[in-house]
């Protein structure tokens, strides 16, 4: 396969140019109406998928504006941050050294990313600025594989951080109720209209000592890319007694549906445009 290191140069410069445009409007937005910020970072990441040249179907329904929602889904690459971020209006949660990184790691820190130190000693605290964000209504997403891998499956979910969907929280209307978590299949499955094998997809994961620079070239001088997206079934931690419970739960789900969507046999419900 060619990687074109003009096309990757071209894209990677709009993208660029494309998140400098932004930055005014986004610093006017959580001034003034902080409310429009999932709204307004969701549609930055839709121009952003068109400019990179992917292409995102979505199969299930989000409980995207249902009231706070935990989405929990696999991770391969952080190229996942822009797959999601252009479906959901939602905030990520990614591990503390993210911000720190070159570029991602401003527009994480701008667009309210919840940092969170993965070592066991601080899970408590971390679970806590978690639910903190969760009580005041926001909706986040969860990789809780703690890692990224290669694409062709799902490591097991670390249950500790699941914590966070113990107890009651704010709905809509003033109500509270159990927290929905919402497990998400997230695969690459095409490039340029035909199927992705197996040794292509560790190109657009991002793993092991991969540099990013380099990653990210190649991810952007192939042609167009198809990535799937399932949302399966809420459930809550109520449902399943226990959050080890629901973390395999959700880790059965997530990694059915993932294989399923390489496989080529994606669910035959879409979602409509949310």
């Amino acid at each position: 396969m060619l990687v074109s290191t003009p096309v990757a140069i071209l894209r990677f410069l709009a993208f660029v140019l494309w998140t400098l445009m932004a930055l005014i409007p986004f610093s006017v937005v959580r001034v003034l109406a902080p409310v429009w910020i999932p709204g307004y970072v969701r549609s930055y990441w839709r121009v952003v998928i068109r400019l990179i040249g992917f292409e995102v179907v979505v199969h299930g329904v989000p409980l995207d504006g249902q009231g706070p929602t935990l989405y929990v889904a696999n991770h391969a690459s952080y190229l996942d941050i822009i797959v999601l971020g252009s479906v959901l209006r939602a905030y990520f949660v990614a591990k503390s050294e993210v911000a720190g990184w070159a570029g991602f790691g401003f527009l994480a820190r701008f667009s309210r990313t919840v940092f969170i130190d993965r070592r066991p000693g601080a899970a408590q605290r971390e679970s806590n600025n978690i639910r903190s964000r969760l009580e005041a209504g926001d909706s986040l997403i969860l990789f809780p594989e703690g890692t990224s891998n290669d694409g062709n499956r799902v490591l097991p979910f670390k249950s500790a951080i699941l914590s966070v969907a113990e107890g009651d929280i704010p709905g809509p209307g003033g109500s509270r109720g159990t927290l929905p978590v919402q497990p998400v299949s997230v695969a690459y499955t095409k490039l340029d209209g035909l199927p992705m094998s197996r040794a292509l997809r560790p190109l657009f994961a991002w793993y092991g000592d991969m540099t990013l620079a380099g990653h990210l070239l190649a991810a952007l001088g192939v042609g167009k890319i198809t990535v799937e997206v399932e949302f399966h079934p809420a459930v809550t931690i109520a449902d399943l007694h226990s959050r080890k419970a629901l973390a395999r739960h959700c880790h059965k789900v997530v990694d059915h549906g993932t294989t399923r969507l390489l496989a080529g046999r994606s669910s035959k419900v879409k979602a409509a445009n949310p």
